[in-house]
This record gives structure tokens, C-alpha cells and sequence, in this order.
């Protein structure tokens, strides 16, 4: 491997990927300070003016369960460096980062583990032919030819594989189909969530960041999904500069790379990997030192907001009437003609699998508490509640049982309409819907413990205490099925501006892009950070199909279907003093307007409004 690396990734070379990964990255940097501005001041705006977002019924945890193993079993792990299957101990923390050991005795010893794998932007893959055509298709010209040794052979029928298109690969093998399907469900969870890289609760750098990232994309004319949108900042950085770096490194050193087709593909894999960490390692440093600025400078701003905050939002007005006078004839025109006959079969497509995943959460929940009225009627009445109570407090973070529920969504497809908005792949709304279905099953669930907890202070007897579980289930069910609604509806809302807003913006570029730069000086220089041209132009589109899509999820919500309720259908009193009761038990509250943190941001949707 050194050799490959020393021949391929000399001091010249090397150097030239630091100035090129570089120039990338003070490009996109330029872009993330325009952007945190523009963020900052419409979440300030956003807190002066409120929301009028429905509240949430249930509750969710301010705590979150850390310190928790969510799986942990046995693997067999192929090393690369001596070509051998070695059994490897195996656990998912709460961080769901794969740390693989030697063996029990050396995870139990607290020897330090093999491997910690973060497995943000990487696929997993159920054969080896499967993973021998990426491979293949990721350096042209080196297919095998029938009969040759493959770049992998595995000692069972059952392995698992992640593949990254820029970083290391990691392969593993069980015994059985049975494992195989249940350490593939753990390892995709483990993907979900790390792909959810950027805290929730970041009301100003994480919005900044993904829309730094969009504006940076775009002007190289990239539209539409990333699906590299993948992990922590440091790591869609990283998935950024490669996108651009790689096929340059790949047409330069392809044809130099010596030896057999799986060769080849192994030498490409490890300089492909050794790429990744210089550029990993740059972008952290580069990011951090970005990110230190911004902070700093950022009292400064907040303060001129204060001051200045009519005359900001005036002078935005101003430029988005002159904006809109030149640019909403031609956007009508293109909604109306492009994308307005298409939004039923899009919120169509989208509707079924998710209902149907939102319903098995439903489901499993009520599954799962009712199983536990029958234990504690037959076995060990409020004894052991504690212990049913800790197993169901781990339920939404349990890949097992929620796979069921996750799978609901496999079936997505935008057929036909995938190819004309431009969208790579579907996995984006999968995913997102997906997390929606933990959160909202972790909330039904921490709603349902606040309120037994309540009633155990009562000191109950068995029987009551069974009465009381199936009443205080009616209940949570009755919440989640108004919240899941409200999760459900945004969600459809934020995938359709997803998949139509970057597809009208390619449309309008030829005849409006260029003459953006005029609007430039309606803006005050003292508000030029809070206000961009750019940003108030997207703003401008997005009204005009906002109304198309608003209707759209309005109509579907009328008609009932797949269980979406009115918005006017507002559970009046339910629980008045349910937030109380949360703080005195748990120490949490209710959040205000949504199921997860207040300005929560979605990292896969383009969210253009504040």
C-alpha cells in the first residue's frame, strides 16, 4: 500500500490537492459568511414574529437517553492488510458509530477498539456482485474478465459491505440470512442517523452551512438532491471537494495505475481513501477556523439586527417587490406550464409510503405497551414495571423493532417525475422521513412514561394499575395521531419545494440569473449582510409555487386521505397542564409549534422560508 500511495501521491501531487482542495474551500467560505448573516437575521426575525405552526401534543425528551448500547453482537470482519476474516465484537453506542474489537474480553477489559467507523454517506450492499459493479463502475476500463479472481471473494453467502464513493470500504460476513438481515438493519440505522450529522437544535450555523452548500453547488450550475449531503459539516466539506476533485485525480492516475483489473481497483481504492483524509483533515481546519470567525463577529450583528431590525425588513421588501415585478411573470409561466400539473403526483408518491410508515409506528407502539399491560397482569404486576418501562423507553432506538415501520418507505419511487426535476435519488426523503418516525414514536413514547409516572404516584393497585396503562395509551395514541399528521404534512411540503424549487430555478437562470446584479444597489451597505440578492430572488420563486403546494397538502388533508387531519382540527384542552407535569417529572417540555427543538432545520429539504 505504501508503495502505491508513494508512487501516486508524491509531494507534487500532494501539493497540488492541498492548493486545489484549498481554493474550494475559500470559495465555499465566501458563501457560508453570506449566508450566516442572512440566517441570523431571519432567525431573530423568526423570534420576534412567532410562528403559527400547530403546537405538538405529544411530548418530547430535553434529556436525551445517552449512555445507552443500542446493539452489540459478533461479526466477521475482513482485514485488508494480511487478506484474512477475523471475528470481531461488535456494538453501537447512543452515537451510532460502529466500534469493532478484538473480541469480548478485550471490549470488556477496555482494550482500545480495532475500528470506530462513522458511517455518514456510505451504502450498504447484500452481495458481492453488487459491490463489484460500483467498483468497477467507479474506474472505467477495469470490469474483470469471467474467470478471473475478484477484488473480493467472501467464505459465506451472507456479506455485508459499505462502500463510500471517496473513502475506505469496510467488509463483513455472517452465517446466516438471519444475521445478515439483522446486522443489516443496524448498520443502516447506524448510516440514518450519521448521515443527520448537523445538530438539530443549530438555529443559525446548521441552516447557514446547508445553504452555503446549495448556493456554492449551484453557481457550478448543480440543481437539485445532493445525495453527498451526507454527516457532519466537516464531513459534507470533505464529500464537496471530492466531488469536484475526484474525477480530475481519477482521469489523471487511471491510466497509470499498473497490474490486473482488481488490481487496479485496489490501488484506486486506497488512493482514493488516502485523498479523503488529506482532505478531511483540511476542510476541519479550514471550517473550524471559519466557523471561529463568524462566532466572534457575531455579537456585532446581532446587535445592528437589534437596532436596525424595520429597517432591514423594510429595505428586504423593497428589493423583493422590484424583484417580483421582473421575475413573476416568467415564474408563473413556468410553474403554471412545468411543475404546477405534476405536484398531485409527486404528494401522491410521497403520501402512501409514508402514511403507511407513520400507521406501523402507530402499530408497534401500541404493540409494544400492550404486551406490557399482559405482563404486568400475568407476571410481575408493578414490580417489574421498571424493567418493561426501561425496555420501552429504548423502543424508537431499537433498529429491530423499528425496521418494520423504516422498511414502509423502501418502496418510494418518483418514477418518470424523478428524471424530469432532476432527482438523483430518493434516498433523501426516505431517510428524512424515516428520522420523522423515530422522533415521533421516541415522543408517544416519552409522553406515555410521563403520564404513567403520574399516575404511579397514586399508588395503584394491579388492576388499576392495568386500567391505567390502556387509558393512558388511548390517550397518547389519540396525540400522536394529531401530531404525526402535522409531521406528516410539513414533511410533504418541504419534499415538494425540495424536488420543484431547484428544478424552476434551472428554468428561470438563462433569463433572470443575469440580471440579479442591477438589484444590487437597492440594498443599504450597513444591511448588505443581512440581505442578498440571491437569496430574495429564491424567495420570490418559491412564492410563486408555494400556493400550488399549499393547496395540494390542503385538499389530501380535507379528503382524509392516508389519516392527514385539517389543519382547524385543533385538540382544544386535551391536557392543559400536560407541559407542567413533564417539567416536574422529567424535566422536559412540550415543544411549542413542533414535535422536535423549535427552528428545527432539515438537512436534506432546501428550506427557503424562515
Amino acid at each position: 500500500m505504501g508503495d502505491v500511495l508513494s508512487t501516486h501521491l508524491d509531494d507534487a501531487r500532494r501539493q497540488h490537492i492541498a492548493e486545489k482542495t484549498g481554493k474550494i474551500l475559500t470559495e465555499f467560505g465566501r458563501f457560508y459568511e453570506d449566508q450566516y448573516g442572512v440566517v441570523l437575521f431571519n432567525s431573530m426575525r423568526h423570534e420576534i414574529e412567532g410562528t403559527g405552526l400547530p403546537q405538538a401534543q405529544l411530548l418530547w425528551r430535553k434529556v436525551p437517553l445517552d449512555e445507552r448500547i443500542i446493539f452489540s453482537g459478533n461479526l466477521f470482519q475482513y482485514q485488508e492488510d494480511n487478506k484474512k476474516w477475523r471475528n470481531r465484537f461488535s456494538l453501537v453506542p447512543h452515537n451510532y458509530g460502529l466500534v469493532l474489537y478484538e473480541n469480548k474480553v478485550a471490549y470488556e477489559r477496555q482494550v482500545p477498539p480495532r475500528a470506530v467507523i462513522n458511517s455518514a454517506g456510505y451504502k450498504i450492499l447484500t452481495s458481492v456482485d453488487q459491490y463489484l459493479e460500483l467498483v468497477g463502475n467507479s474506474l472505467p476500463g477495469t470490469t474483470s474478465k469471467s474467470g478471473t479472481a475478484p477484488i473480493l471473494k467472501c467464505p459465506t453467502q451472507f456479506p455485508l459491505i459499505l462502500w463510500h464513493p471517496s473513502a475506505r470500504h469496510y467488509y463483513f460476513c455472517m452465517m446466516t440470512e438471519a444475521e445478515q438481515d439483522k446486522w443489516q438493519a443496524v448498520l443502516q440505522d447506524c448510516i440514518r442517523h450519521c448521515n443527520n450529522g448537523i445538530p438539530e437544535d443549530s438555529k443559525v450555523e446548521g441552516p447557514a452551512f446547508t445553504d452555503a452548500i446549495r448556493m456554492y453547488r449551484q453557481s457550478k450550475e448543480l440543481y437539485g438532491t445532493w445525495e453527498m449531503l451526507c454527516g457532519n459539516e466537516v464531513q459534507i466539506l470533505s464529500n464537496l471537494v471530492m466531488e469536484e476533485l475526484g474525477p480530475e485525480l481519477k482521469a489523471e492516475l487511471a491510466p497509470r495505475l499498473k497490474g490486473k483489473p482488481q488490481e487496479r481497483q485496489r490501488q484506486w481504492i486506497q488512493i482514493s481513501d488516502a485523498v479523503y483524509r488529506m482532505v478531511y483533515e483540511q476542510a476541519k481546519a479550514h471550517f473550524e477556523a471559519v466557523l471561529s470567525k463568524l462566532q466572534l463577529a457575531r455579537p456585532a450583528m446581532e446587535a445592528t439586527i437589534r437596532t436596525d431590525m424595520d429597517q432591514i425588513i423594510t429595505s428586504k421588501e423593497h428589493l423583493a417587490s422590484k424583484i417580483r415585478a421582473f421575475i413573476l411573470p416568467k415564474a408563473e409561466v413556468c410553474v403554471r406550464n412545468h411543475v404546477q400539473p405534476y405536484i398531485p403526483s409527486i404528494l401522491e408518491a410521497l403520501m402512501v409510503p409514508t402514511s403507511q410508515g407513520f400507521t406501523e409506528v402507530r402499530d408497534v407502539f401500541f404493540k409494544e405497551v400492550t404486551d406490557m399491560n399482559l405482563n404486568v397482569i400475568n407476571e410481575g404486576g408493578a414490580d417489574k414495571l421498571g424493567e418493561y418501562m426501561e425496555k420501552l423507553s429504548q423502543l424508537a432506538y431499537h433498529p429491530l423493532k423499528m425496521q418494520s415501520c423504516y422498511e414502509k418507505m423502501e418502496p418510494l419511487r418518483l418514477d418518470g417525475l424523478q428524471q424530469r426535476f432532476d432527482v438523483s435519488s430518493t434516498s433523501v426523503f426516505k431517510q428524512r422521513a424515516q428520522i420523522h418516525m423515530r422522533e415521533q414514536m421516541d415522543n408517544a413514547v416519552y409522553t406515555f412514561e410521563t403520564l404513567l409516572h403520574q399516575e404511579l404516584g397514586k399508588g395503584p393497585t394491579k388492576e388499576e394499575l392495568c386500567k391505567s396503562i390502556q387509558r393512558i395509551l388511548e390517550r397518547v395514541l389519540k396525540k400522536y395521531d394529531y401530531d404525526s399528521s402535522s409531521v406528516r404534512k410539513r414533511f410533504f411540503r418541504e419534499a415538494l419545494l425540495q424536488i420543484t424549487i431547484p428544478f424552476l430555478l434551472k428554468k428561470l437562470a438563462p433569463t433572470c440569473k443575469s440580471e440579479l446584479p442591477r438589484f444590487q444597489e437597492l440594498i443599504f451597505e450597513d444591511f448588505a449582510r443581512f440581505i442578498l440578492v440571491e437569496n430574495t430572488y429564491e424567495e420570490v420563486v418559491l412564492q410563486t409555487v408555494m400556493k400550488d403546494i399549499l393547496q395540494a397538502v390542503k385538499e389530501a388533508a380535507v379528503q382524509r386521505k392516508h389519516n392527514l387531519y385539517r389543519d382547524s382540527m385543533v385538540m382544544h384542552n386535551s391536557d392543559p397542564n400536560l407541559h407542567l407535569l413533564a417539567e416536574g417529572c422529567y424535566n422536559t417540555r412540550l415543544a411549542e409549534g413542533t414535535t422536535v427543538p423549535p427552528n428545527h432545520h432539515c438537512k436534506g429539504a432546501l428550506l427557503y422560508l424562515m
